[in-house]
């Protein structure tokens, strides 16, 4: 039982972000997009929002994990001074909590649309 209401509060949390993605001013980019942008912001916030097990697979150099069922604990975390580029894995987690991020005041916030695995796909960099 408690697995389901957790399983349930996850999911309500993962429709409220994106519902907010829609209405904030998130600005969705390519995986070249974002190493672009991570090329020229040099004070960049690189967020991964997978899990841990997923982190320690592979990531992006300089990226912060805060896992996504743990980002409203860990706000305080993503400096609201500088910009923001989040990722997951395809898009769709990274995506919610942009818009999140967006919904509660930060001001430049940007989604990798195709996460690691189009970063991967695109030939760039990863570490492991």
């Amino acid at each position: 039982m408690k697995r389901f209401a957790a399983a349930l509060a996850a999911s309500v949390v993962v429709l409220t972000m994106a519902a907010t993605a829609v209405a904030a001013g998130v600005r969705n980019v390519s995986p070249v997009e974002a190493q672009r942008i991570m090329a020229t912001k040099k004070n960049l916030f690189l967020l991964d929002v997978r899990t841990p097990d997923e982190y320690r697979q592979a990531r992006l150099k300089g990226a912060v994990l805060i896992p996504m069922n743990e980002i409203g604990q860990r706000l305080r975390e993503v400096p609201r001074n500088r910009p923001v580029l989040v990722y997951c894995a395809v898009g769709s987690r990274s995506g919610a909590v942009a818009g999140y991020l967006a919904g509660k005041g930060y001001r430049e916030v940007y989604n990798i649309t195709d996460g690691i695995v189009g970063w991967y796909r695109s030939g760039l960099p990863i570490e492991r």
